[in-house]
């Protein structure tokens, strides 16, 4: 970001200085093609962040001692609300994403939606996978901002860091990543997903156990069969539990430790509710509690142990990420997926 700045007179009014290290944060931003929008918004966001009393409209880039772009803020067109006559895209739509800090960070829709695949996404997925994720999230980013005006970094849905940050974590194939992502989102431009007429909430999981389940709250959430998902490397977990940790867990008396009884199962054989000793339990309390990848649990009580044996990875609501990029490996669209694991939607784009 900007370590320093001045306020200097060039003889046509105040010009602001702000001096920077060349990162790839800002790189994009600093080529010459670049139609500013992206720096202009974090320049004001300095400035309204540090305070600066800066009345003029001249802003230079220095690296090092050199100038390497200049620009006028005054000039910026890149708004949440987009004026007629300014074509819509990816890089004019702006997004807020507001942090745990409540910091709240402006950036366009696409620079929102590398961070966001980047961050949701399992490994090597498929360009046309890559597609309905992003139609998925684009129509969050829609949903929130017309909600609330911002978007939460961390939400039941999603969670969002920057793509700076996976520069560290994929080493040598991030570029190749990055570029799959950025296609993804330009053939995409503007699409986004409906259930009459409202958007939709973007469910996905990594894996299941066979098929989706159903939804009394989201009609457009319906079981859907995902045999692919069978032959996931995510598909099967087992986690041995010791009885002194269960007790810790659960605070119970060890008496308890053997009386567990599962109440009730929807029809996706995920436990709806649970009782441990005299307590009873939802089954997603029961599998953050033990940190379980799925509420799809056959239980194995041992003599000093009580196993955990699950299957899938997420709630089991909307698109499966693994079931998804085997049908993309098949052939089948991004559309297609789309409208395969999620009933009676209709895909539209922004205009």
């Amino acid at each position: 970001m900007f370590y320093r700045y001045e306020i200097k007179n060039n003889g046509n009014g105040d010009a602001l200085y702000l001096y920077l290290t060349m990162t790839y944060e800002f790189s994009k931003d600093l080529d010459s093609s670049s139609d500013n929008s992206n720096i202009i918004h974090k320049t004001k966001e300095f400035i309204n962040n540090n305070s600066i009393d800066f009345k003029g409209d001249k802003v230079y880039l220095v690296v090092d001692g050199i100038i390497i772009k200049s620009f006028d803020i005054s000039k910026e067109y890149v708004i949440k609300n987009i004026p007629d006559g300014i074509k819509y895209s990816n890089k004019n739509y702006i997004v807020n994403v507001r942090y745990s800090s409540n910091k709240t960070e402006n950036m366009s829709l696409e620079e929102y939606l590398l961070g966001v695949i980047a961050t949701n996404k399992i490994k090597d997925l498929e360009l046309t996978t890559l597609k309905a994720l992003c139609l998925l999230y684009r129509t969050y980013a829609y949903k929130e901002m017309e909600k609330n005006n911002y978007i939460d970094s961390i939400n039941e849905y999603q969670v969002y860091k920057p793509i700076s940050y996976f520069k560290v974590i994929w080493l040598d194939k991030f570029q190749d990543n990055y570029n799959l992502i950025k296609k993804a989102i330009e053939e995409t431009d503007g699409e986004f997903v409906t259930y009459n007429d409202e958007f939709i909430y973007p469910f996905t999981h990594i894996c299941n156990n066979g098929c989706t389940r159903t939804s009394d709250k989201y009609k457009y959430l319906v079981k859907t069969s995902s045999i692919w998902d069978y032959a996931s490397p995510y598909y099967l977990e087992i986690k041995d539990y010791n009885y002194d940790t269960i007790k810790k867990l659960f605070k119970i008396d060890e008496e308890d430790i053997k009386k567990v009884e599962i109440l009730e199962i929807n029809e996706s054989n995920q436990i709806e509710k649970i009782k441990i000793g005299s307590i009873e339990y939802n089954g997603n309390q029961f599998r953050a509690i033990l940190n379980l990848k799925s509420s799809d649990i056959n239980i194995i009580i041992n003599p000093t142990s009580i196993r955990f044996i699950t299957k899938g990875w997420g709630n089991q609501l909307g698109l499966s990420q693994f079931g998804a990029n085997e049908i993309a490996k098949a052939g089948c669209s991004y559309t297609g997926i789309l409208n395969y694991y999620f009933n009676g939607i209709k895909i539209k784009k922004y205009k």
